[in-house]
């Protein structure tokens, strides 16, 4: 296993645990990278207008196309890093 692939683990883990919730723009950013770093670019259905919270995931998401999975990984890392 790599050692960036350890971070994420690690990361991934820890965003469990943070001490105090992170506003939603910091939660879409967490869940955008997490599904870039593990599925890759968005290929999903656009939920409908009235799924508020499905579209917002999805519209953070798909900002993130074309960026790499080791790519995603690394910031996501941080980001959980820089929330601890």
């Amino acid at each position: 296993m790599s050692d960036l692939q350890a971070a994420f683990e690690a990361a991934v883990r820890n965003s469990t645990s943070l001490s105090e919730r992170p506003d939603n723009a910091t939660l879409l950013k967490i869940y955008a990278l997490y599904k870039q770093a593990t599925e890759g670019d968005n290929e999903a259905k656009k939920p409908s207008f009235t799924d508020v919270v499905g579209r917002a995931k999805w519209d953070a998401w798909e900002k993130l196309k074309g960026m790499g999975a080791d790519e995603a990984k690394q910031a996501y890392v941080e980001l959980i890093e820089s929330l601890l």
